[in-house]
This record gives structure tokens, C-alpha cells and sequence, in this order.
């Protein structure tokens, strides 16, 4: 119990500044500004008991996975890297406005259910 509670604790550490959840907010309250309090709070949960049970399958799942693909922990954090420092440029360049004037021109809301969280297009 004790291996598993250092694994636990050390990936907590590890992730919490990776998905830091209070840097989020902004973020997720800029894509979902057309949205209502319900139906935000709805995706809020979704994306939380997602994350969760994504997380918990790479937990025990990931490392063989990996060892199956032969795939190095390195190789994983350099492209981890990229992709956030991809993501990042993409946010940095994405012509949208502060003040909201892309937001007022886009069209209509897409429904809940089809709603993605990724401006990535």
C-alpha cells in the first residue's frame, strides 16, 4: 500500500502542474461564455469524471502500453512537450480578440453533447 501511495502522490505532483485546474478557469470560462450556468456546470462534471477515468486507466494501464509499443518515458515527456507548446501557439495566434468581438460574430452554439473543448480546428 505504501508503493501505491508514493506512485499516487508522486503522479498527483507530477500532473497538478501540468492540468492546472485554477490557471484553467479563465480558459474554460472564455469557451464557454455562449453557455449557460447549467450547462456549463454539465460539462464542467463531464470533462472531470472524464479526466478522472482517463488518468486512472493510464495509471494502470499506461506503462504496458508503452512497453508494448516500445515506447521510452522520454520519448513520452518530449512529445507531451510539444504538443503543450503546440497548443500554447496555437492560443497565441489565433486572431481571436480579447474583448469578445469573435465571440459576438461566431454563429449559433453547437448543442452540449457535440461540444468540444478544443480550439484546435
Amino acid at each position: 500500500m505504501n508503493a501505491f501511495a508514493n506512485a499516487f502522490l508522486l503522479c498527483y505532483a507530477g500532473l497538478f502542474p501540468i492540468i492546472n485546474p485554477v490557471g484553467n478557469i479563465p480558459l474554460f470560462l472564455s469557451l464557454t461564455r455562449s453557455r449557460t450556468k447549467g450547462e456549463r456546470n454539465a460539462l464542467a462534471r463531464r470533462v472531470a469524471i472524464n479526466s478522472f477515468f482517463l488518468l486512472l486507466a493510464s495509471l494502470l494501464v499506461g506503462s504496458h502500453v508503452l512497453e508494448f509499443f516500445g515506447i521510452s518515458l522520454p520519448v513520452v515527456r518530449i512529445g507531451g512537450g510539444l504538443v503543450v507548446t503546440a497548443f500554447g501557439w496555437h492560443l497565441l495566434n489565433s486572431g481571436a480578440s480579447v474583448d469578445g468581438d469573435a465571440a459576438a460574430a461566431s454563429p449559433a452554439p453547437k448543442p452540449l453533447d457535440t461540444f468540444i473543448l478544443s480550439p484546435c480546428r
